[in-house]
């Protein structure tokens, strides 16, 4: 098993391009550096510079290496292909030409993440799904004409959520074109068992994005129907070693499978005080150590 372990600008509450209440740029490459990380994914596009000069002088002195970009879009809606395409075609390009190996694709939310007035229905209909399906396909090919393997992402609140959902995606999408990033604390939330799931599909498997859940809050956010942005905001998504997923067992599995290859630490945490995100990405990358992930024997 070789592991190459990074980091998001998601861990420091990043959601979007632009916006006041997240860590500025440059401090988050700062303190992704200074947590121990080697990899970053690129978070939304046009975050962190788009010019592909500029940031790689930007992260070759932190040593910092680009692992994967990500777009996100409502995959059953043709008309959100235009910004789904900008999102494929810049972020994609952007990370190809700095190294980057992936591209991580999310069907959007059926919910306002604030309020979680339904957007869209919940289910999709059989059009729809075969439109999502399609979408993922095209992407797919778009980011192979890039130099990127595409990774569909599970994601709370999306129409692939569920295992069943993510069983029937793997048995519907072209298993040369598409593969899976399995994401540990979505999966969790929605009462999956990471381990079991990765162990059964990792041959689908080649990024994950290693996360916890704090089940006592998530209890309460289905309990009280509380937005998934508002229980983002209050913790639900955890440290590592504070949730139910078990990262040892986990480990085992990537052990048992020789898994090699990248995977991104996260936690979901929008927004968030600017000096909260570092104390928490050193602790949870001493963890991450200390029970095998990153250690000698196990790759960076």
């Amino acid at each position: 098993m070789t592991l190459r372990i990074g980091s998001a600008p998601d861990s420091w509450g990043v959601w979007y391009p632009n916006d006041s209440r997240q860590t500025p740029w440059q401090r988050f490459l700062n303190e992704i550096a200074e947590a121990g990380y080697e990899w970053t994914e690129l978070g939304p596009y046009g975050y962190l510079p788009t010019d592909p000069r500029i940031l790689r002088k930007e992260l070759n002195p932190r040593g910092l290496r680009v692992s994967a970009a990500t777009a996100i879009g409502h995959l059953e809606q043709p008309e959100a292909w235009p910004e789904l395409e900008k999102q494929v075609r810049g972020g994609g390009e952007l990370a190809a030409t700095l190294g980057g190996e992936f591209l991580v694709l999310i069907d959007d939310l059926y919910t306002d993440p604030f309020t979680g007035t339904h957007r869209l229905p919940t289910e999709l209909d059989a059009a729809g799904w075969k439109r999502l399906i399609e979408t993922t396909h095209r992407v797919a090919d778009r980011a192979r004409e890039i130099g990127l393997r595409l990774v569909f992402h599970p994601h709370t609140d999306t129409h692939v959520e569920y295992e069943h959902q993510i069983e029937r995606l793997l048995e519907e999408t072209d298993p040369a074109r598409v593969s899976l990033c399995l994401d540990t604390g979505h999966h969790a939330y929605r009462g999956g068992d990471p381990v079991a799931f990765m162990r059964k599909h990792h041959a689908r498997i080649p990024y994950l994005h290693l996360k916890s859940v704090d089940l006592q809050k998530r209890d309460r956010v289905l309990r009280e129907r509380i937005p998934f942005g508002t229980a983002v905001g209050d913790d639900v998504f955890c440290e590592p070693s504070q949730g139910v997923v078990d990262f040892e067992a986990f480990r085992d599995v990537l052990e048992e499978v020789g898994y090699d290859g990248l995977l991104t630490v996260e936690q979901d945490m929008y927004p968030a005080p600017f000096d909260k995100p570092l104390p928490i990405a050193k602790r949870t990358r001493e963890y991450l150590r200390r029970i095998g992930y990153g250690s000698p024997q196990h790759g960076r």
